[in-house]
């Protein structure tokens, strides 16, 4: 058995999510047991607004949570750029994240997302960074979508030129933190989230290749290691909740899946009793984007709609075989796909488009499935990226049951996708790991 290394890279780490047009969560992790100062103020201000005088806050952090914690910064402006610095003794940090805009405000926004980080062969190297975050820190984003393996807990880096403290697989709650902390040090990354707000939801890989959540005896505390090491906040009447939806204004609402926590067992036959979601989930996700006011309606699933994968058994949406033939014997999960998709379609849901990452290459698709016969003119999006830094994978036959039309893709390469919205439409952009623009398409509101 690998042993676990000692990291050797002191210093405050902080994070910035789930921001809305008033509060925001900030997250550190000190450098020893004690109180962490939090200071913010704006730095820009809405035409018209009055002086605000800078606020504080204080989280205190032990070894219960490996020394991390989070303050909810309430009352704050809306649509306004906010500075912070966050203390503990001499050590000293600061950042910037930017406040939603009321709900009312047809302002536009733009924001990354992207999955996939420190695979096996894909680690930190040493005396260096993951070098996309260079690459996503020259895109101005509101927002980043952190779409899934934010760490791969059960991958051995396999290389000697690794940065210490990551090459294990993890199998106890201080591995995972220490998985955590190890990639969220990265220099280039730590950066990025100092300038940039987080969204972040699990995939398989902060827990085990492929897990189910009820069945894997890992899933507490992997999902532990992972609230613990992001700025979520679940509900206290269902701490360990992780699907969530915010507004952005009057253009955007994000709506975050949880595709692991309640899933059926990938091995199962796909069927009305299969479930990626469970049912509580599922109705909050149809009624959530069915009730939406806002013109474009993101939803955020760590694994894609319409791309196979799993090998024998199927731990993505689809069912469909090696040739996107769809298999009525299948053991994916497209019955309750469909399920979703045709209650949102007999809705009238509009502007809807799925974000994914998970399969480690880039990926733009439309989808036009004919639930209701032929004459069918509803039709969706699907975008894909990834990876920041693992394995990269090639494009495969799409399920043909979504009646898929490929617009571009992109294997072989890491990437993240860049989105953005305005009142004439949205444009989305998938950049490489070197920022260079791979290819481009805008597609107006219905």
């Amino acid at each position: 058995m690998a042993t676990l290394a000692a990291a050797a890279e002191p210093g405050l780490l902080v994070t910035v999510g789930e921001v809305t047009d008033t509060s925001a969560v900030v997250w550190v992790r000190g450098v020893s047991w004690g109180e962490v100062a939090v200071r913010y103020a704006p730095l820009t201000r809405p035409a018209g607004a009055g002086p605000t005088a800078g606020a504080r806050a204080e989280i205190r952090v032990g070894p219960s949570h490996h020394l991390t914690g989070k303050a909810l910064l309430q009352g704050l402006e809306p649509a306004t750029r906010y500075r912070y610095t966050i203390a503990q003794g001499s050590a000293a940090v600061a950042g910037e994240f930017v406040t939603a805009p009321a709900a009312t405000l047809a302002v536009p926004v733009r924001f990354a997302w992207s999955g996939d980080l420190g695979s096996r062969g894909h680690c930190r190297r040493a005396g260096d960074a993951y070098p996309i975050f260079r690459a996503l820190a020259q895109v101005p984003a509101d927002f980043f979508l952190f779409v899934g393996d934010t760490i791969y807990a059960d991958h051995e880096c396999g290389e000697a030129a690794r940065v210490p403290g990551y090459d294990f697989v993890a199998r106890r709650l201080a591995d995972f933190w220490a998985k955590h902390r190890h990639n969220r040090n990265d220099p280039a990354g730590q950066a990025y989230f100092r300038a940039t707000s987080v969204y972040a939801i699990w995939d398989d890989h902060e827990v085990r290749n492929d897990f189910s959540g009820p069945t894997e005896p890992l899933t507490e505390v992997g999902r532990r290691a992972f609230i613990d090491y992001f700025p979520i906040r679940p509900p206290a009447e269902e701490p360990g909740r992780l699907y969530r939806k915010f507004r952005w204004g009057a253009l955007l609402e994000v709506f975050i899946l949880d595709t692991r926590q309640y899933r059926s067992a990938d091995a199962t036959p796909d069927g009305p009793g299969k479930t990626m979601l469970g049912a509580a989930q599922r109705r909050w996700l149809i009624d959530s984007v069915s009730s939406s006011t806002a013109v474009w309606k993101v939803v955020v699933t760590s694994v894609p709609l319409s791309v196979p994968t799993g090998g024998r058994t199927h731990d993505s949406w689809s069912n469909a075989n090696a040739q996107g033939v769809p298999d009525e014997r299948g053991t994916g999960f497209a019955v309750e796909r469909d399920t979703i998709l045709r209650t949102l379609r007999q809705r009238g849901v509009r502007n809807l488009v799925f974000l994914a990452a998970d399969v480690h290459f880039a990926q733009l698709i439309r989808h036009r499935p004919i639930f209701d016969g032929p004459t069918s003119e509803w039709s969706f999006h699907e975008f894909i990226a990834g990876p920041l830094a693992a394995s990269t994978g090639q494009p495969r036959p799409l399920d043909q049951g979504l009646s898929p039309r490929s617009l571009w893709s992109l294997g072989g390469t890491n990437t993240f996708g860049d989105i953005a919205i305005d009142t004439g439409g949205l444009t989305v952009r998938i950049v490489d790991g070197e920022g260079q623009e791979r290819f481009v398409h805008t597609i107006g509101a219905e």
